[in-house]
C-alpha cells in the first residue's frame, strides 16, 4: 500500500515500482480475499506476475523514502495519507501483486475494506497542479493530476505527470470500491525487453483494473 514513492520514482526516470516482489508462493489468509485476486493464469503467457508479501500490520510507507516537499503542502503524499487514515491492517486485510509487461509495470492491491473515494477525489482536485521539491532552495518541479474517463463511473483513475525540463513522465492511479471491498493500483511506463509481451499505458492498466474489479465483484 505504498504510494508516496510515486513522485520519487518519476524523478528517477520511472525505474520500477515501490514494492518489490517476493519469490515463491505465498500463503494468504482469508478465503474470500484469495478468490478475489487475479492470478498468473489471468494474464498472457510471458507476462511477469509476482505476489507481494508484506509483514502483517506493517504501516503504510514503511521502508519507503520520505515524501517530497510540495506546494501546496501535502500533495506529494496526499493519496497515501487518505488510504492510511482508513486502512485496516493485519492478516487477511489485503493482497497485493505485481504485473509487468514490456512498457508497463503495474502493482494492484485488493482490500477487504472500502476506500474513502470522496477524500481521494478531493486530494486529487486540490493537487490538480502542484510543485514538488528536492529541497526548499531548489526550483519546484511542476506536476499535474488529471482524472481519466472510464466505463465504470464510480472508479477514480488519474494520470499524474511530472515535467522535468521539456520531458513529461506519467504514472497512473486507480481507486474503486466493489461492494464491501476495494481495489487500487498504480502503473509505471517501464520498458523491459526481457518480457515478450508488450504493454501500453494507460490502456493496459485500465484493462487490468477493470478485470480485477470484476473478479472482486464476482466473489
Amino acid at each position: 500500500m505504498t504510494w508516496r514513492c510515486a513522485a520519487a520514482v518519476l524523478v528517477a526516470a520511472l525505474l520500477g515500482g515501490c514494492a518489490q516482489p517476493i519469490a515463491g508462493t505465498a500463503t494468504w489468509p482469508g478465503e474470500r480475499l484469495e478468490k478475489a485476486v487475479l492470478t498468473a493464469a489471468d494474464f498472457p503467457s510471458g507476462v511477469q506476475y509476482d505476489r507481494i508479501a508484506r509483514e502483517p500490520g506493517q504501516a503504510d510507507g514503511a521502508g519507503a523514502p520520505p515524501a517530497m516537499l510540495s506546494k501546496p503542502a501535502g500533495c506529494s503524499d496526499g493519496l497515501t495519507r487518505v488510504i492510511a487514515e482508513s486502512a485496516e491492517r493485519g492478516p487477511g486485510s489485503a493482497a497485493e501483486y505485481l504485473v509487468a509487461y514490456d512498457g508497463a509495470r503495474v502493482v494492484m492491491t485488493v482490500l477487504t475494506w472500502r476506500l474513502d473515494l470522496d477524500k481521494l477525489a478531493a486530494v486529487a482536485d486540490r493537487c490538480a497542479r502542484f510543485e514538488t521539491f528536492f529541497d526548499p532552495s531548489t526550483p519546484g518541479i511542476p506536476m499535474t493530476t488529471t482524472r481519466l474517463e472510464t466505463p465504470r463511473a464510480d472508479a477514480l483513475v488519474y494520470e499524474q505527470t511530472m515535467r522535468l525540463g521539456d520531458t513529461p513522465a506519467s504514472v497512473y492511479f486507480s481507486f474503486e470500491n466493489v461492494g464491501d471491498m476495494a481495489v487500487f493500483g498504480i502503473a509505471f511506463p517501464t520498458p523491459n525487453t526481457s518480457i515478450s509481451v508488450k504493454g501500453t499505458l494507460p490502456q493496459t492498466f485500465l484493462d487490468i483494473a477493470a478485470k480485477q474489479a470484476e473478479r472482486t465483484r464476482s466473489t
